[in-house]
């Protein structure tokens, strides 16, 4: 113990004569520019304090732990702690991510993200297996095969979810108007995604369905609209469910809808990451009266879409309030396998208004099914949430300590 305290007192020693020999060249430059402020000095304090506390952490922590990890560690908490969508990608979930972009993968189908601190479905793909077994947006996830996912960030959820085709895995999940936690199992699959698909309905409705915004948004609508063209008095476009996806092919979609005006833009704290999108009547193909459908499942790309055709007054919207993500995320490597997944800008639709956290308002408010009066137990403020969550595990846990006891 007394080398171990002398390793710690001889590093912090050194560090410190660092920060000193530092801090007076800073000092002799501030005498030639005094103006400047000491951001300079205020940074290198505040490393100096973080590179203790790594020390500190890799000589006394209960289990041995190695520096390699202690980064890891660190940079997780300070990813996932700036917002709900940054993230430290390690080699295992940058692998995924680079599966996932280029096509397809072993995984349930859905997509997820943070709400209110929970691991929260956003939406289920359609024709997927978390589809098929009944996973709704919106849905809360507790368990995934067992364990509590109130401790785990989006990407140790994802990395436990997928998984190779056959293989089973059971959420345990809460759901809105349900008075007790739903077991699910699902069966794993190789995740497929039709983005765009067509039906004539009656003789001149021309239903489209665009379930995520991937690279064959725009053809794909394009060419439907194409070969209807002049059939259609009115067009439905749903987007219920739909997670998002690529920016380009959202503003390609309104572009085909939109003749001229903004149709969205990106402001960030440097200038250089801000944009304006416009659309151009070149691209346009159709003014048939539009009817966009949504609900809490429809975000980030698809709220684009439909506030910019809500702002135009180009369509009117139909269905329930959509999920609220409005922020721009870029995948920045650090080394050759490893990544932060980090929020650098936030969309504003043509009237101004954000998208983050407040979600598109349907001009006409449908709910699916019956309309339910009693009260929504599940409404509750984000402080008391873990609480609540964690009330529900407690629960699980005594209902399956008292059903062994009975065998």
């Amino acid at each position: 113990m007394k080398n171990r305290k002398f390793m710690i007192f001889g590093f912090v020693t050194a560090l410190s004569l660092f920060v000193a020999t530092v801090s007076t060249s800073l000092q002799a430059k501030d005498e030639v520019s005094s103006d400047e402020p000491t951001v300079q000095a205020s940074r290198l304090q505040s490393l100096a304090k973080f590179t203790k506390v790594l020390g500190i952490v890799e000589h006394y922590n209960v289990d041995e732990i190695s520096m390699e990890e202690i980064i890891d560690k660190a940079l997780q908490g300070l990813m996932t702690n700036l917002d709900a969508h940054s993230s430290y990608l390690n080699s295992k979930n940058f692998e995924s991510l680079k599966i996932q972009t280029n096509g397809e993968f072993g995984g349930l189908g859905i997509t997820v993200g943070m709400r209110d601190g929970a691991l929260t479905v956003i939406s289920p793909i359609e024709g997927t297996p978390a589809d098929r077994a009944g996973l709704k947006a919106g849905d809360i996830i507790l368990r995934i095969d067992g364990k509590s996912s109130l401790s785990m960030t989006i990407d140790d959820a994802v990395g436990i979810m997928r998984g190779k085709k056959g293989t089973p895995i059971n959420l345990t999940i809460i759901r809105k108007d349900e008075p007790k936690p739903l077991e699910i199992k699902i069966i794993r699959d190789i995740i497929k995604i039709q983005s765009v698909y067509a039906k004539q309905i009656g003789d001149d409705i021309l239903y489209l369905r665009v379930t995520s915004f991937d690279k064959k948004v725009v053809d794909g609508v394009s060419k439907e609209l194409k070969k209807h063209m002049g059939d259609d008095k009115g067009i439905i476009l749903d987007l219920r469910n739909n997670p998002g996806g690529l920016l380009d092919q959202a503003v390609g979609l309104v572009d085909l809808f939109v003749n001229d005006g903004d149709i969205v833009s990106q402001k960030g704290r440097e200038k250089s990451e801000d944009r304006v999108y416009s659309a151009s009547s070149s691209n346009t193909i159709t003014d048939a009266p539009l009817v966009v459908l949504v609900n809490e499942g429809s975000a980030s790309a698809s709220e684009i879409v439909s506030g910019a055709l809500q702002d135009h007054k180009r369509a009117v919207l139909v269905g329930q309030k959509t999920f609220g993500k409005g922020s721009v995320q870029v995948i920045l490597p650090i080394t050759e396998k490893e990544a932060i997944k980090l929020t650098i800008a936030r969309y504003y639709l043509p009237s101004g208004r954000t998208i983050q956290a407040v979600g598109v308002t349907p001009d006409i408010s449908v709910v699916p099914g019956e309309i339910k009066t009693h009260e929504n137990k599940f409404s509750i403020k984000e402080s008391d949430l873990k609480k609540h969550l964690k009330s529900e595990l407690e629960k699980i846990d005594d209902n399956k300590t008292s059903a062994d006891n009975t065998i």
